[in-house]
């Protein structure tokens, strides 16, 4: 079939603008992204392709750093939780003990206060819809829309679960692991910039940062988790700390922390993306958009992120559409014992 110049020219119009274009002759034709979502290319006889479906690169790491509070239900709006404290009025004057005596007519008591901290459970929602030519091309073609789509949703969910764990959101004024109010230190690093700190240096920094948290916590929990990022790791992987080169300045901090020493295990040290300053649209958690590293613990009874897991709607069908909503309640990191966390930025 030939075309004649004034339809060529209305082809190469249509396709800069992005539009279809039908013909009187019932020939349609499509543009490129028009064809790119269905899955349909055209193969030469002389190309291999891969049917392999290549997703995008993405990463989480919420999971290994944060336990759930598994209670909460999609009926709620909000999460809660209470801190208690207690106060005593001194006994013998003199003393801070409660001593008294075998006549005593006055004995001091214990006053309690409670405390509630609320944060607020987000509806998490995105709809699926497929229209049934489009079900039936795509099942042609070895390439189910219905489950890249699905793909899609569960990465799109996983990746805001990520951010709202590590930063929180900022719009909503909620804070994450990385960035809490509530952190009971949070400073730069007495000596920071790594890139060309010494070893003796850069293990001062975290017995520094280690130290300061459990001082903080009144000696009563020391920090089992380190979180760094990941320029920052990888330049303890690859510093020696011997001239044999048996052993890497982490497997020493590992083992050779105050956390190993007080909790009995090694401390666990892992990179972390957010923690650079120039995630978070140009600013990361640290000040002025350096970098930080964090010191906690990882235990429900400290820190926990309320989340409520995804469920669907039945499949709905909508003229040539299938639909389905699958949805969810997330909710903010909640930070029991802030005493426990502590920042150090610069490093």
């Amino acid at each position: 079939m030939r075309f004649s110049k004034s339809e060529i020219a209305a082809v190469a119009a249509v396709a800069a603008g992005g539009r279809r274009l039908q013909f009187k002759d019932g020939l349609m034709t499509f543009d490129r992204q028009t064809i790119d979502s269905a899955g349909v290319f055209l193969v030469g006889e002389l190309e291999r392709l891969d049917q392999r479906l290549h997703e995008p690169l993405a990463a989480v790491t919420w999971s290994r750093d944060i336990d759930l509070r598994e209670d909460v239900t999609i009926a709620d709006e909000f999460s809660s939780f209470t801190n208690s404290s207690f106060g005593a009025a001194n006994g013998v004057q003199g003393s801070g003990k409660a001593w008294v005596g075998k006549d005593a007519s006055a004995i001091t008591g214990i006053s309690l206060d409670i405390g509630k901290t609320t944060t607020p459970l987000g509806l998490w929602a995105m709809q699926l819809g497929w229209t049934l030519p489009e079900l039936e091309s795509a099942q042609k073609l070895g390439r189910p829309v219905d489950q890249q789509k699905f793909a899609g949703l569960q990465l799109k969910y996983q990746m805001d679960i990520d951010e709202q764990v590590y930063i929180g959101d900022a719009a909503l004024g909620l804070t994450g692991l990385t960035n809490s109010a509530t952190a009971g230190t949070n400073t730069n690093a007495q000596t920071g910039t790594w890139s060309t700190a010494t070893q003796a240096l850069i293990l001062a920094d975290i017995n520094e940062l280690l130290n300061a948290v459990w001082k903080n916590s009144g000696y009563a929990i020391c920090p089992d988790r380190l979180l760094l990022p990941p320029v920052q790791y990888g330049l303890l992987v690859t510093t020696i700390v011997s001239s044999a080169g048996n052993i890497s300045l982490l497997e020493y901090l590992k083992q050779n922390s105050l956390s190993n020493a007080i909790n009995g295990r090694p401390l666990d040290i892992q990179p972390l993306k957010w923690l650079t300053g120039t995630t978070a649209g140009g600013q990361g958690p640290g000040t002025a958009g350096k970098d930080r590293m964090v010191a906690y613990s990882k235990d429900p009874m400290r820190v926990r992120f309320p989340l409520v897991p995804l469920q669907r709607t039945p499949l709905e069908y909508r003229d040539l559409r299938q639909l389905t909503t699958y949805f969810g309640r997330v909710g903010a990191v909640e930070v029991v014992y802030g005493e426990t966390i502590g920042y150090r930025d610069g490093i």
